[in-house]
């Protein structure tokens, strides 16, 4: 549970804002981060907070960026499969310890200084790999969809339920999803899928791919 602070612990500044707003969202999702919700957190009145930031957006924009310096940007020395794989499973570790993240990551216009490193990082290890200029762009573009795509089905794939509710279905009639809750049904954990399919995915990338 986020306590409230006590306003003369230290001064009010963006980067206090900003923190008060990420755990904000960590603990209330983030319809949860209003100006009154962030302000209470931190013991003061809403309208203080717009001297250091301009407003939802502009917090919203700093939780995003807060998130993206969380992730291990890639060697530029490394073999690039292993710079994507070592940046993928270190995003989705930020991205479940801030769930709601993951529908955010590219969707802010105003992207901030760790969100711009996280991207030339990136697309700097794939060129560094051979890649062309539009190859690494689609490159990231496939890696990051499917990183996107699997944290947040991991985040709302109901696993335990999906189980009970296996043993009610009318598999009978579907031997496909039969054999596949017979083999993977039980004690099933979607999140050991990630980096087999990850290699997967690297795998087929190439340089001359695109």
């Amino acid at each position: 549970m986020i306590r409230r602070a006590r306003a003369d612990r230290e001064p009010l500044s963006r980067e206090r804002v900003i923190a008060a707003a990420t755990a904000l969202a960590d603990e209330k999702g983030e319809a949860g981060v209003t100006m009154r919700a962030v302000a209470a957190v931190l013991g003061v009145e809403a309208m203080s907070l717009y001297n250091h930031v301009g407003g939802r957006d502009d917090i919203l924009d700093g939780m995003i960026d807060l998130v993206f310096a969380e992730i291990d940007l890639p060697g530029q020395d490394a073999d690039w499969r292993r710079a994507m794989r070592d940046r993928a499973r270190s995003a989705r570790a930020a991205l479940l310890r801030h769930p709601w993240a993951v529908g955010l990551m590219d969707s802010r216009k105003s992207p901030g200084p760790a969100t711009l490193r996280h991207h030339d990082a990136v697309l700097g290890s794939l060129r560094a790999g051979g890649f062309s200029v539009a190859g690494a762009a689609r490159a990231f573009l496939v890696i990051d969809s499917y990183l996107y795509g699997f944290v947040l089905q991991e985040l709302t794939m109901p696993v335990g339920e999906a189980e009970e509710a296996a043993g009610e279905l009318p598999l009978g009639d579907h031997p496909h999803l039969a054999e596949t809750f017979a083999q993977m049904g039980a004690g099933y954990d979607p999140g050991a899928e990630f980096e087999p399919c990850l290699d997967l995915i690297l795998g087929a990338l190439r340089p001359d791919s695109f």
